[in-house]
């Protein structure tokens, strides 16, 4: 018997040890089953802390896509420079705007004035933008942002009246203020003459006058009356086509820069445009038609026209 308690070794006496504690009874073998049970039970509740503690995860990751979806609804809206020979139609044709250059002027209102024939290189316009509302808030909101703006358009037409003004002086009493009728730029030679013949013309013969300026005279409306073309017009450049109130066309041609639009009102001595040397010319001039209709080949005398409104015409 000593002889073989030599040869025991711990490893041995715990496992008697276990085994003893497993003979007691069946209270000493519910001890390991309560553990078993415990950690089970452990197992769904750490599961379960995980699940809760990432909701909000979930839910900022829902924010976060929200929030690239309604970003990318807002890059639909974006920025254009005005160019030079731009105008409000032209702007909403080449950037596709729905609406048209009315849908436009109403999105940039703010920024472009009372005037939607006033535009400017350089002017910012936004397209694609909702238009403003008419309420009070939107409306002096508006105001706000938009007062260094408007101060800048009354400095403008203030100088446009006040270049009025200094134009009808030069010109005779019986000019603007009492015919309703004014040259279509002011202190200009005239050049070729209406009828002049030549190869150069398809007619065979030139079907207005020529009035000599250098690029970016301004150009006035001769009287009122609607805008019924502006836009690029074949050999005659830039072109705008005005119905005057009296049922006759007036036509300027080779235009730098075009201010109105299809549609639009104009009053007389309203600047329509800045001459230039767009389409068949040999030199900057503005070539000026009067029309029985709005189409090419209608044309009479112009210089006669606007002497018959009382406009003297050098």
């Amino acid at each position: 018997m000593p002889a073989k308690g030599k040869h025991r070794r711990p490893k041995s006496q715990r496992f008697a040890r276990s085994i003893a504690v497993a003979g007691t009874g069946g209270a000493a073998l519910a001890l390991p089953f309560m553990g078993a049970t415990g950690a089970h039970a452990a197992t769904p509740q750490s599961v379960s802390e995980k699940a809760v503690q990432s909701l909000p995860v979930a839910q900022k990751s829902a924010e976060k896509t929200a929030a690239k979806k309604d970003a990318a609804k807002t890059s639909t809206v974006r920025t254009y420079s005005v160019r030079v020979g731009d105008y409000l139609s032209k702007i909403a044709d080449e950037q596709n705007v729905s609406g048209g250059w009315k849908k436009l002027y109403a999105d940039n209102r703010s920024a472009i004035g009372d005037d939607p024939s006033l535009i400017h290189p350089g002017l910012k316009l936004s397209i694609g933008k909702k238009a403003r509302t008419s309420t009070t808030k939107t409306e002096s909101s508006a105001s706000s942002s938009s007062s260094k703006a408007k101060k800048a358009k009354k400095t403008e037409k203030t100088a446009s009246k006040s270049s009025s003004n200094s134009t009808a002086a030069t010109q005779s009493s019986a000019t603007t203020s009492s015919s309703g009728y004014t040259l279509p730029v002011t202190g200009a030679t005239i050049g070729t003459g209406y009828r002049v013949a030549g190869s150069m013309w398809s007619s065979g013969y030139h079907t207005g006058v020529d009035f000599v300026v250098p690029t970016g005279t301004s150009l006035k409306a001769v009287a009122a009356g609607t805008v019924v073309s502006a836009g690029w017009g074949g050999a005659y450049g830039n072109q705008v086509v005005i119905k005057l109130n009296d049922g006759y066309y007036a036509q300027y041609a080779h235009l730098s820069q075009l201010s109105v639009s299809a549609g639009q009102t104009v009053t007389e001595g309203q600047q329509i445009g800045l001459s230039g040397a767009t389409g068949n010319v040999t030199g900057p001039h503005l070539h000026f038609e009067i029309r029985t209709t709005p189409d090419y080949g209608s044309d009479v005398d112009p210089v006669a026209y606007l002497r018959s409104k009382g406009v003297a015409v050098g």
